[in-house]
This record gives C-alpha cells, structure tokens and sequence, in this order.
C-alpha cells in the first residue's frame, strides 16, 4: 500500500500559492548567503552607475554602480531574518506572560493587562526613534521596535486561548491532583494553544517585516553597506524619477513576500480554528 502524498493546504489554492511563493523567496535569499550565485551586494562600481535593467544586470544598478539584484537578494534575507528574530523573541515572552495571565487571572491578569495596554499606546516608528536615541541606529534597534509592537498582540491572543483551555476538564484535573504551575502551563496548557500561537506568529512576521521596511527606509534599521528593503527604498527614493527600478524591485518583493505570509496566515487559521473551538 503506497503513502498517501500530504499536500499542504489541500483545498486552498491561496494558501498553497502563497506558501510557494514564499518558499522560493526564502530559498533564493539563502541561496544567495551561500553560492554568492547572485553577486556580491556590495561591490562598488561593477558597472556605470544607474543603469537600467539589461542582460547583463536583471534589475539594473544603483547610484554607486552596484548591481541591484544581489542587493535585492541581500534584502529579502535581512528584512525576513529580522522580522523573524523579532517575532521569535515576542513569542517567546508573550506565551509565558499570556499563559500567567489566562490561568492565575486576577491581579497577575491585571498588570500584564496593563503593561500590555501601555505598549500598545506607542506608534512604532516613534518607537524605533526613541530607542535609536538611547542607543544607536541599526539592527538591534529595528528588532527591539518590532519586538515591542508585536508582543502585546501575542500576549492577548495567547490570554485569549489560555482562558478557554482553562476551565477544561483535564486542567481541573491537574489542579485536584495538585501538579505544579510550571507543569500546568506548558505540559496541559501551551499543546492546546499552540495553534494559535502558530497562526498570530505568521501574522507578526509580516507585520515586522513592515516595521523593519519602515525604520530601516527611515535610516534607523540595517546600516551601509548592508542592505534590507527598506533601506533599498530609502537609497532609491532620491532617484525615483531616472531610475525608478531602484524603488521598483525592493518595493515589488517586499509586497510579494507580505502578500504570501499572509496567505500562509489565512491558510493556517482555517485548519486550527476548528481545533480551538
């Protein structure tokens, strides 16, 4: 008897194509760390400088002659890196403080509430200029900005979940049976919130990455000579009018890749939601 083939959202063309696109954005970033296939990122003077598109550069050059696609290449694995860095760690506080404040309610509930409430009242951007004054541009700056913009979100949909897994059966169980805290949050409750967690994780990545796109066009993220989309935005927004591919192509993947995460998101939502109910 031959294994069934598992296809990832069966019945969801979106969410397939978004995964793929996705896939093969992730792929050619990695593949351009690895092979350097792509080209150097930072080469000075490799051609005449604001060239357009051709043969032999795809997306032309830049204002210091640099080819643009390896820049491009560069940028989607920056800015999906940070954002992922970023989302990771806010998912990493925000489970543990929404699982404290799902299942101990009461006044531990009321200060995460709050606390989460405050960080909320912060515009991200005005944010990220704030913690580039204390400390200096770059990329713990647009980490820390995205970090702090996302974890309130995370808190209250993992607080959400938890309050529902909490008055089950098997967590009174637990209670009775007098099992520790640390072994009621993540042996009976994180399994069971785990999807939604999952699902808003998806959700924040693009998110983040917008955040890292705009503090990094503001000159506040990835710094010369690295490169990220949003920075390549910012370098080519002088040029709009003679060179436009400048702003074009980062623009253009940075929408593609926002666009595929969120249909992943979709995607995901629609096989877990069932689960939580």
């Amino acid at each position: 008897m031959k294994p069934e083939l598992v296809i990832p959202f069966r019945g969801d063309p979106l969410a397939r194509t978004g995964m793929t696109v996705l896939l093969l954005l992730i792929a050619v970033g990695l593949a351009g760390l690895a092979t350097n296939y792509f080209g150097s990122a930072t080469a000075l003077g490799i051609a005449r400088p604001l060239s357009a598109p051709g043969p032999g550069h795809l997306l032309g050059t830049d204002q210091l002659g640099r080819s643009l696609l390896p820049r491009v290449v560069a940028g989607i694995r920056s800015t999906f890196l940070l954002a992922s860095i970023a989302v990771l760690i806010a998912a990493g506080i925000g489970t543990l403080l929404g699982l404290l404040a799902g299942y101990l309610r009461g006044f531990v509930d009321e200060i995460i509430g709050r606390l989460a409430d405050l960080m909320f009242s912060f515009p991200a951007i005005l944010l990220a200029i704030l913690i580039s004054a204390m400390f200096r541009p770059g990329s713990p700056t647009a980490i820390a900005a995205i970090v702090i913009v996302t974890l309130p979100v995370m808190v209250r949909i993992v607080r959400a979940a938890t309050l529902a897994v909490a008055e089950q059966d098997f967590v009174i169980q637990a209670r009775i049976v007098e099992a520790g805290l640390t072994r009621i949050l993540f042996v009976h409750l994180l399994p069971n919130v785990a999807g939604a967690i999952v699902v808003q994780a998806a959700y924040s990545i693009s998110l983040g990455m917008i955040l890292e796109s705009g503090v990094s066009f503001l000159g506040l993220g990835v710094q010369p000579p690295g490169a990220s989309l949003g920075s390549l935005l910012h370098d080519g927004r002088v040029y709009l009018d003679v060179a436009p591919w400048l702003v074009f192509a980062p623009g253009a993947v940075l929408a593609a890749t926002i666009l595929s995460i969120n249909l992943v998101g979709d995607g995901l939502r629609q096989l877990i939601d069932p689960l939580l109910e």
